[in-house]
């Protein structure tokens, strides 16, 4: 007869658990644990830290083959499956005036800002599917003919003017 520890019940010798309260009893096989890790817990710990390394650095390494080049990126997928590549900039401004002027032009949260002189054509930041917002005013008090075009892939798309004193120029554009 086992007595247990817990409730005081005399058990038959080859019970494993104690018949009134199943509480497991000394000297039973499942009591005892055989062949098991032997591993603390801080161990065990740096065993999971480390097997989530591991798995980090393999998905940053599968993510970083299988990203898109920014050119491929840019690239629109039409309608009909066909592809229609994009260029890493394909708008530009461009001011016909040979006065003072001043800019804000691109995608309308994140305009480029531009102060300068005469002719001039500058690239903008915006893809080809984005809308796009343009604004030259003159800094001076010429009457001469102030002309903006926006240009896309190298066509004019958009193109404005003014001969106002200190006037300013504003296209809209989404294609």
């Amino acid at each position: 007869m086992v007595k247990c520890p817990r409730c005081g019940h005399d058990n038959i010798s080859s019970t494993t658990y104690c018949e009134n309260c199943s509480y497991i009893l000394d000297g039973s096989p499942t009591g005892q644990k055989k062949g098991g890790w032997k591993m603390g817990t801080a161990k065990k710990i740096v065993l999971i830290i480390g097997i989530i390394a591991i798995a980090l650095v393999l998905f940053s390494a599968i993510n970083h083959f299988n990203k898109p080049t920014n050119e491929e990126s840019l690239n629109v997928v039409v309608a009909d499956n066909n592809v229609q590549q994009g260029s890493s900039h394909p708008y530009a401004v461009k001011v016909i005036y040979d006065g003072f002027w001043y800019s804000k032009a691109g995608e309308p949260s994140t305009l480029q800002e531009q102060s300068t002189q005469g002719r001039h054509t500058f690239d903008l930041d915006c893809a080809a599917w984005d809308k796009v917002y343009v604004l030259v005013e003159k800094n001076d008090d010429s009457t001469e003919n102030m002309t903006v075009q926006l240009l896309k892939n190298g066509e004019v798309v958009a193109e404005n003017s003014t001969t106002n004193s200190g006037g300013q120029v504003t296209i809209n554009y989404q294609s």
